[in-house]
């Protein structure tokens, strides 16, 4: 569907979007609006976003996630990468969902400009396929310590298919728990 100047793709979950800017291209290089809160509202894309997040991960191959934070600190997210390319994956963790414990997986990147919309009730995580990769993301709710989860990325219940096997990872995420074992309170 392309509305205004964005395109929204479906994904596997009909609250994950996948969304296209309009880019403006010409020899001197290119514009785009990558947000713009009244044309995402027009597109039934409505959050309060308040903070903007910005990573470099300066190899190939370092994963981040699977993340998340409990209710009522949750947070929707609008992932996109300036630099380099990641595979992207969202994990449905809303207990009562027909998809729960599902995935979705794609390819975000500078030269697709793509994002995805990350809802509340979704782990999210992300492996880099290039050198200094920085990623940016939108969210709707402050960072909370005492609300921080995590699920270990390569659950073999969940089976996401990385590009990698043997990622480099942060202390924390070594040590995050499988889906069935995780603390989690999405309905």
């Amino acid at each position: 569907m392309e509305l205004f100047s964005l395109k929204i793709y479906p994904t596997k979950f009909e609250e994950v979007k996948l969304i296209e800017p309009r880019v403006f291209e010409d020899s001197r290089g290119f514009f785009m609006e990558s947000f713009n809160e009244q044309t995402f509202e027009k597109c039934g894309i409505k959050y309060g976003f308040i903070q903007d997040n910005h990573s470099l991960s300066c190899d190939a191959g370092v994963l981040r996630g699977l993340h998340y934070q409990l209710d009522p600190k949750a947070q929707t997210k609008l992932v996109r990468v300036i630099s380099g390319a990641i595979f992207d994956v969202v994990v449905d963790i809303r207990k009562s969902s027909s998809t729960f414990g599902e995935w979705y997986g794609v390819i975000l990147s500078e030269s697709n400009k793509r994002q995805l919309l990350v809802p509340k009730g979704f782990a999210h995580g992300f492996c880099t396929l290039v050198s200094n990769t920085q990623v940016i993301y939108k969210v709707d709710e402050y960072y909370s310590p005492e609300h921080d989860r995590g699920i270990m990325w390569n659950d073999p219940n969940i089976g996401i298919e990385w590009p990698v096997s043997n990622p480099q990872l942060s202390a924390k995420d070594e040590k995050h728990p499988l889906l069935q074992d995780a603390e989690i309170n999405f309905i």
